[in-house]
Parts: C-alpha cells; structure tokens; sequence
C-alpha cells in the first residue's frame, strides 16, 4: 500500500463512492407516462398494483420499454372534467399522456359535439406543451340510439386525424362483455380485465414512448 493510501484509509473508499454517484446523477430518468382518465384507468375497485397504470407499466417493462406510469384518474370524470385539470393533473415531465376519457360522457349522454370540443381542448393543451399523446377512445352501444352511437364513435378517429396521435379505439376491446375480467357491476375491469388492457394498449404507448425519445 502506497503512503498515501496509508494515512488515507478512505480515500479510495470515498472516491469510489463518488464515481457511483456521479453515474447514477448521469444515467438517464425514465421516460413518464401519465394515464389521464376516468374510473377505468383509476382503477376503481382495484388495489393499486391491479389498476391499470400499473399494469401498463408492467407491460410496458416486459417489452423492453422501461418507463414511470403516474396515475391521473379520476372517477366519475368526464371530458370536461379533464379539460378542466389536464394543466395541474398532468405535470411538466410528463413525455407522453394516455388519455381515456369519454365513457362517462356517454353515460350521462352528453352531447358528442361538446364531447368532441372538450378532448380537442386536451389535446391542444398538450400539444402546445410539447406532450406526446396516445388517445383510448370508448364504444358506444347501439342499443344507445344509432344516431347518438355513430356520433359519438366518429370523435376518436377524427380527432387523432387532426392531432396525428395514435389512437386506441376501445378502452374495453376484449373485456367488455366478459364476466370473467369484469367486476360485479358488469362495468369496470377485474384485475384480470386491466392486465388485458394495459397488454393491449401496451405496443401503442411503446410506440409514442420511442417516438419522443427518438
């Protein structure tokens, strides 16, 4: 051992230590995501690791795509109610934000119209952060009305046409209809029905994920 290294026993300790500091500080953070939704995406009647953020994280992970998912899921929002809190619901590092509203719209009938004007008021709010966008739309029966249903599900694929963000069409594609990844209400996914979700939706996140790191 060297003189130095004699009187300084910790030394070479302590700028080890260093070194793996300085690497942590530069290793790049994750890419996050947030989920900004309804009752769906907040996982109502689910613990938090069955809900789907975390199950999109999850899927996302296994894919290759390691990334942060926030939760900004309200029940019982509607796409006003989104309209109104996107500024403070979905923070400045967000890189990309799912958003899944509109079945609550549906359910208390409200126009598709303002539906419509509502998400395009998100998505240029986002736009004008620089926030990518991945837009989860919802289907509506027909059983609804033929008119009323065909309005309503022209807003998603017309909206990501303007905005040119990817599009998911049904938040409930695969699981509505299936008791076995349904709760009792027959409405909202199991922890089963979110897992089928969030690995649906996965490869369409990914995509945006790259997109904006690329």
């Amino acid at each position: 051992m060297s003189p130095i290294a004699q009187r300084f026993p910790n030394r070479r300790r302590f700028l080890l230590g260093l070194g793996l500091l300085t690497q942590v500080a530069a290793a790049p953070k994750a890419p996050i995501v947030t989920v900004l939704g309804d009752s769906i995406t907040a996982g109502l009647g689910l613990s938090a690791k069955d809900a789907l953020p975390a199950q999109l994280q999850a899927a996302l992970t296994k894919r290759g795509v390691p990334v942060i998912v926030r939760a900004a899921g309200v029940s019982g929002d509607t796409s006003g109610g989104g309209l109104a809190r996107v500024g403070f619901s979905v923070a400045g590092d967000t890189q990309v934000c799912v958003v899944a509203l509109g079945g609550n719209d549906l359910l208390q009938g409200v126009d598709p119209a303002q539906t419509k004007a509502n998400l395009r008021g998100i998505l240029q709010k986002l736009k004008a952060r620089g926030v990518g966008v991945v837009l989860v739309g919802v289907a509506a029966p027909p059983a609804i009305g033929a008119a009323y249903a065909r309005e309503f599900n022209a807003i998603y694929p017309s909206l990501a046409r303007e905005f040119g963000v990817p599009l998911y069409a049904n938040i409930l594609s695969g699981v509505s209809g299936d008791a076995s990844l349904l709760q009792r209400d027959g409405i909202h996914p199991n922890a089963g029905g979110a897992k089928r979700i969030a690995d649906a939706l996965a490869p369409v996140v990914a995509k945006a994920v790259k997109l904006r790191a690329g």
